[in-house]
């Protein structure tokens, strides 16, 4: 009999709280829509940023890169 109130409460527990998110207004769907709409603009910015940042930091090892030959080829001709 136990098993079977835990079994109708977990049952019962997601029908109970959809019904409450069925009486959002107007309003406030349109702002959780635009709240959606903003988190997925900004998860876009976001991955774009960070797609800048890696391309940047390869730019700049190969910058650092082509400085430390020119100095060790420097280095060689004082020598």
């Amino acid at each position: 009999m136990r098993r079977l109130v835990v079994i109708l409460t977990a049952l019962a527990a997601p029908v109970l709280l959809g019904g409450c998110s069925t009486h959002l207004s107007p309003e406030d769907r349109a702002l959780i829509q635009q709240a959606q709409a903003d988190a997925r603009d900004a998860k876009a910015e976001a991955a774009r940023s960070a797609a800048a940042a890696q391309s940047a930091a390869a730019e700049a090892k190969a910058a650092s890169e082509k400085a430390d030959r020119m100095f060790a080829r420097s280095q060689r001709k004082v020598q």
